[in-house]
């Protein structure tokens, strides 16, 4: 098969990722599922329910595969998100949207009702938007054929696959683990047990529908009982939208809903009623027969049974086509699947799957946070009701500390730490040659499992019987003796086989083997018997009472302590009897109570203690740690036997002593599981051999070690033993930080919870973390992994383990903000702090790097930045300012240099923020309020760097905050914040520009911009700047910074200026008075003849954007003194006796301007379009104000530039703008009508345009080339 290219992971669920994928030589993009193979039924119904549907509204299946690893679905790419997403995003929609995507919801799920599929599991997750906003039905993982039983298919499928498990086994096992489905979106009648229909459907329709207007689902709640009552009892409180802007609810839409979401299915609306409901305003009646048809194409045998659709084929409900018909009746014959073997995966060639076949693309792979509800239901569960968006976990919202705490002991073990292996034949404790037997000398029927297990009750009994005197036989030969050695193996075979074990076991034969135990001859048949004992334990599935399980523990018991000297004699009945002990503890489990029966004698519990000792064999200490290890997994009586005083300390020995791995692990696991039942054991240890050399073990350990050591450090702190020694032990703390490099996502995962236990109770340790970037590596696993060789349940269970740590790191920035603040207060004021007030400042102020990390990571950054944040953060600006003034004094109680760290930080913490402007995007009044009154005071500051750090944050800030958008719903608040904002920055803060302009750069630099900022944003502030007097100022900053003209200072005066010129309200007199035409004739000289010169490469584009600048304000100086002088020539004509001198005065004083033209004409031809634009703009503005009045205007150069562009330009507008310029320099000036004669080049272009004709735009262009040839004699 072909390969596929893998793009960016565009979707998550706990068991699916979603990638952009392509097929490798085409250019068609689909998206790719990859999904666990667990999820095989889920997938299998989804691929059996639309392998054959084309629909408009419906996600296109295209084909699937299964590689070794995973199952790889190949469907459309839709690539608008998620409905789920969308409400989510805007909140609410408004009623025509509704209606839009309504019409979508209907055509699909009608389409899918006509062919008796029941979508079953509706929900705004399920439901994809295309590019052009189409919507469309996916995930159909939980849908079914309409009458069908779903857990069934399930079975069978999982059957199919299994090949071992009786089909009863099987469902049990599917029907308990499979999801239903979202509860809140689920009828009433559905939660009282009745089977899916059309009308739970239309419910789910009608759920969908009021989401969307209102925002949130009709019946919610935290909890399932709550859920169920308000879903069983309550009436929908009318949709409201979020926005109140919006318009209410209509009373077709009310009237909609309410069809649809009668609890009593009998009363809801059908299809006909819904199809017909003046709500969608005719958009189904109008669907014609042919679109219709086209929408249902499906498959030629499929439009056979559905034929074709007018009106009233449309209207008719799904239910009703036919009287009597079976829905399954109306089904292509792919979607009733008797035998799942007629719909499997594709696999790559020659059948061997391989991962490799979907191939990562080499460019740079995104990762998404936001996870897409695509995983087929695995992840809303009846035990978890509510809704949460895709991205939000369920530790959004507010936890208390009882839920976090509770929430952190369900992780605290993982599947992983309680995997259970066999005690007996198990390869890692020791190697047993294969069991062989001669069917010749068996002397009964070498019987297969298979044959075994389908044998009628007589012939099973003979069978035993035949077994039975076999071994029962009292002849001594050595004949007879090898005969029952062979049967005995016999038996060991065919009691790996679980149905035939569990027969066995409960049959005559056990007691007859427990009896052998005690009265065999020799020690072979007794340890033949042991171990078909023990394999006989480790298979059944299930123990009776009347079992003699008690018996035969005790019989091996006291065989072992009689012969416990005999090292081999242990290794062979100590598996059997611990596979006695663990069969025992797992029954009692599962039956929740003790038995009476299945007593462990505490003889037992003595021997396996003595086996973990010192100076028993490596393969006796292996398996008695075996023991105690499976035992232990299990609640129940047997694992609270081998919990005493010395297992803690013996099971570490092993541990610290053993040279083998394998026996390390094991005795580890078993010190984990028996701390799952006594932390004390662990805490024995520690005491005993020390906390140090504990961590050091840690430190040291191989992967699976330290996650058992990292449970077993978990498991203490979840009880408070050693609790207060090791949240203030920084070795301890850094270790485990230490252990998020490890590449195991299970260690990583078990580490930030134990940090998150530390944190709960020492938040000081939150800086040592974030030191220890501890925030980065929070940040990598934030990011979503691709699917490898790791289970997806451990990436889930990091998941889980993060979610928490992050909540609560986010929940404790306030606190440790409000302790820095009391800190600050309660010292406010005063030059000499106390000795309890010091020691607090000593505690509190240096946690402030904690808010620096938090503000720069983009996994905290948008959830600490809160308006309470910002209140506290102006709050504490505040309290800087007072220190800074000399009101309150810190340095003694911290220290000089302290002080100021605290105070660079907390400056950089807010210069972090303003890098993300759509942060404060809510909060723009509360920063004018809280924030910028601090930092302008320390503008003040006599410390230089405060000065020049607080200038450049709020000229940033200031920027930042007029370039928000503000929506229509805010822009009352906006005028408020405007007011604000220009009262601070009038009162406070332009007093002091008269200084801070004189000041070296870059200081300059900043307080220009933020002028920028605000004379763009508000014209008011023009007239501010004019009426402070900063006029001048700004002049003599041009004058002190011109021989640096591409610094930041002069940008921002340039920028600075073009805004003043461009405002109608400026006062341009005022400028030109200052000697704007003086300035900007050098600014512009000096700017333009770095553009021209073609050696200079250096800041090419820095000189170019000030060229623009200056240009754009040339335009603007231009364009006033040519309506000064209109608006005098006007009032001359008009005989109104105007004064004409004002206007006289200005072209006298604006002549200078005229020294450009030999800059403005060079610039013509510049490949920039914008700048020939304006260029061309200036330049015949200066002509028709003064003519040919610089004598360069036609130099050789120039009328060589002219001549190009006549001839290089092809728009007539652009033409017969340069011939205009021409002429009037040629017109006014006879030293240019001279210099044009000479100029060939030029003559020839203006011949060249004279002569052509045709449209009425170049027959103005040649007029105007012939008047000018004319004016020169050709």
């Amino acid at each position: 098969m072909e390969n596929f290219i893998l793009y960016e992971e565009i979707g998550r669920g706990s068991n699916t990722v979603v990638y952009k994928g392509r097929r490798k030589g085409t250019i068609n993009f689909v998206a790719i599922l990859c999904t666990d193979k667990n999820k095989r039924p889920e997938i299998t119904n989804w691929v059996r329910l639309t392998h054959e549907i084309k629909h408009k509204n419906i996600v296109t299946f295209h084909e699937w595969y299964e590689t070794s690893n995973h199952l790889w679905l190949v469907v459309e790419l839709c690539t608008g998100g998620s409905l789920e997403m969308v409400i989510a995003q805007d909140e609410n929609l408004p009623e025509d949207v509704v209606r839009e995507f309504g019409v979508d919801l209907i055509t699909g799920l009608y389409h899918l009702h006509q062919f008796g599929i029941l979508f079953c599991d509706l929900s705004p997750g399920k439901i994809l938007l295309e590019g052009p906003g189409t919507l469309k039905f996916s995930n159909f993982c939980l849908a079914k054929v309409e009458g069908e039983n779903l857990d069934e298919f399930f079975a069978l499928v999982a059957a199919e696959e299994g090949g071992g498990d009786s089909g009863e086994n099987v469902l049990k096992k599917t029907v308990k683990s499979r999801a239903k489905g979202s509860l809140t979106y689920t009828a009433p009648e559905i939660l009282r047990g009745a089977d899916f229909s059309i009308t739970s459907d239309l419910w789910s329709l009608g759920c969908l529908l009021y989401e969307m207007f209102s925002g949130k689902p009709p019946f919610f709640s935290e909890t399932f009982s709550e859920l169920v009552e308000k879903i069983f009892y309550e009436d929908p409180l009318p949709p409201i939208p979020k926005d109140p802007s919006l318009p209410k609810a209509s009373s077709d839409f009310i009237n909609l809903l309410d069809g649809l979401l009668q609890k009593d299915p009998q009363k809801r609306l059908t299809w006909a009623g819904l199809l017909q409901h003046s709500f969608w305003k005719d958009a189904f009646t109008r669907k014609d027969q042919e679109s219709s048809i086209e929408d249902s194409n499906i498959s030629r045998k499929v439009m056979e049974l559905s034929g074709t659709q007018d009106r009233k084929e449309f209207l008719k409900p799904p239910s009703r086509q036919a009287k009597g018909e079976k829905s399954g009746q109306r089904l292509s014959h792919s979607f009733r699947l008797e035998n799942p073997a007629e719909l499997r995966p594709k696999s790559t060639v020659g059948g061997q799957p391989n991962e490799s076949m979907f191939l990562l693309s080499t460019r740079p792979t995104p990762r998404t946070s936001t996870a897409v509800g695509l995983s087929p239901g695995e992840d809303r569960t009846q035990h978890s009701p509510q809704k949460t968006s895709p991205s939000t976990k369920n530790t959004s919202g507010h936890l208390s500390q009882q839920d976090l705490e509770s929430q952190m002991k369900e992780l605290i073990y993982m599947d992983s730490d309680l995997v259970v292996t066999p005690i007996i034949d198990n390869p890692k404790i020791m190697k047993q040659p294969p069991i062989k037997f001669d069917p010749k000398i068996l002397h009964l029927p070498a019987l297969s499992v298979d044959k075994l297990i389908f044998l009628k009750d007589q012939d099973w009994n003979d069978f035993l019987q035949q077994v039975c005197s076999q071994i029962d036989s009292t002849e001594k030969s050595t004949g007879a003796s090898r005969a029952k050695l062979n049967l005995l193996c016999y038996l060991c075979v065919v009691a790996g086989h679980r149905d035939v074990a569990t027969r066995l076991l409960h049959s005559p034969l056990f007691q007859l083997l427990i009896q052998h135990l005690r009265i065999a001859p020799n020690w072979d048949i007794r340890a033949k018997v042991a171990r078909a004992i023990g394999l006989l334990a480790s298979h059944t599935t299930e123990l009776q009472e009347n079992t003699p399980v008690t018996e035969a523990i005790t019989v091996l018991t006291e065989l072992i302590r009689e012969n416990f000297r005999n090292s081999k004699l242990k290794q062979c009945l100590l598996p059997t009897l611990g596979e006695l002990i663990y069969l025992v503890a797992t029954q009692e489990e599962k039956k929740k109570n003790p038995r009476e029966c299945w007593t462990v004698p505490l003889a037992a519990y003595t021997v396996l203690m003595r086996c973990l000792r010192e100076g028993e064999e490596r393969i006796v200490n292996h398996m008695a740690a075996k023991i105690i290890e499976n035992v232990c997994t299990t609640f129940s009586a047997q694992a609270q036997g081998f919990i005493t005083g010395e297992v803690g300390p013996v099971l570490w020995y092993l541990f610290k002593h053993s040279t083998v791995d394998s026996l390390r692990i094991t005795a580890i696991s078993a010190l984990c599981r028996i701390t799952r039942h006594s932390p004390t054991a662990f805490q024995n240890v520690i005491e005993k051999v020390g906390l140090n050399s504990v961590i050091n073990s840690l430190a040291s350990a191989i992967c699976k070690v330290q996650q058992y050591m990292l449970t077993l450090f978990t498991a203490m702190l979840s009880c408070g033993i050693h609790l207060q020694r090791l949240i203030q032990e920084k070795d301890f703390v850094s270790t485990i930080i230490r252990l998020l490099d490890s590449p195991s996502t299970s260690i990583r995962a078990k580490a930030f919870l134990i940090l998150l236990y530390i944190l709960i109770h020492n938040r000081e340790m939150l800086l040592l973390g974030c030191q220890a970037r501890l925030v980065m590596y929070i940040e990598r696993d934030s990011r979503k992994t691709t699917p490898g060789k790791e289970q997806e349940s451990s990436n889930e269970y990091l998941s889980r383990c993060l979610d928490l740590l992050i909540h609560h790191i986010v929940q404790e920035l306030p606190r440790i903000l409000g302790d820095i603040l009391n800190a600050l207060a309660n010292v406010s004021g005063r030059k000499h702090p106390s000795t309890v007030q010091a020691k607090q400042l000593k505690l509190c102020l240096p946690l402030m790097p904690i808010v620096l990390h938090l503000v720069t990571s983009q996994v905290f950054r948008p959830q600490v930045v809160t308006e309470e944040f910002l209140f506290s953060y102006g709050t504490i600006l505040s309290h800087i300012k007072s220190v800074d003034s000399g009101e309150t004094n810190i340095d003694g109680a911290i220290g000089l240099m302290a002080s100021e760290e605290f105070i660079k930080i907390t400056l950089s913490a807010f210069e972090a923020i303003i890098q993300y402007p759509i942060l404060l995007k809510n909060y723009c009044s509360t920063v004018v309020d809280y924030i910028l009154p601090p930092l302008i005071s320390l503008v003040q500051s006599q410390n230089v760097e405060w000065r020049l750090f607080s200038l450049r944050l709020l000229s940033e800030t200031t920027s930042l905050l007029v370039n928000q958008e503000v929506g229509e719903d805010k822009k009352e608040a906006n005028v408020d914040f405007d007011s604000n904002l220009l009262a601070l920055i009038r009162d406070v803060l332009l007093p002091q520009y008269e200084h801070i302009l004189t000041e070296p750069d870059p200081v300059p630099a900043y307080a220009l911009k933020l002028l920028v900022a605000m004379t763009e944003h508000n014209p008011t502030f023009t007239r501010l700047v004019e009426e402070s007097k900063l006029i001048s100022l700004i002049f003599e900053v041009i004058l002190e910074h011109q021989e640096n003209i591409l610094g930041n200072t002069m940008q921002s005066v340039i920028a600075l200026l073009n805004n003043l010129v461009a405002c109608k309200d400026s006062n341009m007199k005022l400028l030109y008075e200052q000697g704007l035409v003086r300035h900007v004739c050098d600014l512009f000289t000096e700017t333009a003849t770095l553009c021209l010169d073609v050696d200079n490469k250096n800041n090419n584009e820095t000189a170019a954007a000030l060229l623009f600048s200056l240009l754009d304000i040339l335009h603007g100086m231009l364009t006033y003194m040519s309506s000064v002088v209109r608006l005098a020539l006007q009032a001359q004509k008009s005989g109104s006796g105007g004064d004409t001198q004002a206007a006289e005065d200005l072209l006298l004083l604006s002549k200078p301007l005229t020294d450009l033209i030999s800059l403005l004409i060079p610039l013509l031809p510049n490949e920039d379009p914008e700048i020939f634009e304006v260029s061309s703009k200036c330049l015949s503005i200066l002509v028709q104000l003064y003519g040919g009045e610089n004598p360069d205007s036609l130099s050789p150069e120039n009328a060589e530039n002219f001549a190009n562009l006549l001839t290089s330009k092809e728009d007539p507008k652009e033409q017969k703008l340069l011939l205009k310029i021409l002429r009037r320099m040629v017109t006014s000036n006879e030293k240019h009508l001279e210099s044009l004669k000479d100029a060939g080049s030029l003559l020839q272009a203006l011949e060249w345009l004279a002569p052509a004709g045709g449209s009425s735009a170049d027959s103005v262009v040649a007029s105007l080339a012939l008047e000018i040839l004319q004016a020169v004699g050709h």
